[in-house]
């Protein structure tokens, strides 16, 4: 896969990736997202606010809103989207992880792929790079909170270093079920 360099730290060498049938080559450009990202990303997590219980949002994201998240979202606490053809396939990003100065040395990822981009690897580019911004940025752990059942979350995560840390037991409610969190946790520094 291709990656372009990104402002800041985010600065990363080229590779070829295959592409879903194993032999192809496709080409995704990472960048940190800007403004005119919203659309595109907005697109991307509605469908699971509407659909699914990966996010515990119950109300889409207005373009306004999409705009205002990605504009507060700048420096460590970065919006990294990938590309391929000018398109917005996938994004992730990181947040604080608790509001009490003592976590500030940990920060939380979330990651978004494009349903019809699934299985071709590239939530796990998004992934690594979060923890190559992460580790630039001098955080010492991150932690995803994943909902119970995810697998495809849960082995993307193992697959970049992360562990099964706990289970948060009935936590959330969202069409009509109750939802565990499974916690992973990945530690940058020694």
């Amino acid at each position: 896969m291709r990656q372009r360099a990104v402002a800041g730290p985010a600065l990363h060498r080229s590779q070829p990736w295959p592409g879903g049938d194993g032999a192809s080559l496709v080409t995704v450009d990472l960048r940190l997202a800007q403004v005119r990202d919203a659309e595109a990303i907005r697109r991307i997590y509605n469908l699971e606010v509407e659909t699914s219980t990966v996010t515990f949002d119950l109300v889409p994201r207005s373009r306004h809103e999409q705009e205002d998240w990605i504009t507060r979202r700048s420096g460590a606490h970065a919006v990294v989207v990938a590309e391929e053809d000018g398109e917005v396939i996938a994004f992730g990003s990181l947040s604080p992880y608790r509001e009490r100065p003592a976590y500030s040395t940990t920060v939380e990822d979330s990651v978004y792929v494009d349903r019809a981009q699934r299985g071709r690897g590239v939530g796990k580019t998004v992934l690594n790079e979060l923890v190559r911004l992460a580790t630039a940025h001098g955080f010492h752990a991150m932690i995803a909170r994943i909902v119970g059942g995810h697998e495809a979350s849960i082995a993307l995560h193992r697959a970049v270093g992360f562990e099964v840390v706990g289970t948060e037991r009935q936590v959330g409610r969202k069409f009509n079920q109750w939802l565990d969190v499974v916690v992973v946790q990945r530690v940058l520094t020694d």
